[in-house]
């Protein structure tokens, strides 16, 4: 009879580790909360067109940027800039309590041979995709050509 009270408090007190260790997992495993703002691209005068935007993170985990897709191109790429030189890149890290800043003469994500192009007030649809959280859909107010907001 002893022997059957040990197993089975040995059995609960199995249940409840593994159920602890699943609640900590959960909570350790903090799903980035990400938030766009500032998006925007510049009329495109060319078969090419820039695109702009701040990604807040403001959760304790970090996640990455990995591509973006749009009807106006089937290839769109993440480039940054580095010594006044553009390249492509795999992502871009959104830090913990950081932001992710895409704008004009630095990182920027970039639309090659466009359909069309889109028109001054008109807006381009995108989908960023990222390593973590769940792809977002943002809508890409069409600016002047010269369009540079001031960086914050």
């Amino acid at each position: 009879m002893n022997r059957r009270t040990t197993t089975l408090f040995a059995a609960i007190a199995l249940s409840a580790g593994l159920a602890l260790t699943g609640c900590s997992t959960d909570s350790s495993g903090d799903q980035p909360r990400l938030k766009v703002s500032g998006a925007f691209m510049p009329q495109p005068v060319m078969d090419m067109a820039g695109g702009f935007l701040t990604i807040e993170n403001d959760s304790d985990t970090a996640d990455k940027l990995t591509s973006v897709t749009s009807s106006l191109s089937d290839d769109v790429q993440i480039h940054e800039t580095k010594d006044q030189k553009m390249r492509e890149v795999k992502s871009f890290d959104i830090p913990a309590k950081g932001e992710l800043n895409l704008v004009r003469g630095g990182n920027h994500i970039m639309f090659m041979n466009i359909k069309q192009k889109p028109k001054q007030g008109e807006k381009v649809s995108i989908e960023l995709h990222f390593e973590k959280s769940d792809p977002i859909k943002v809508d890409l107010p069409v600016e002047a050509a010269t369009h540079n907001p001031k960086q914050h």
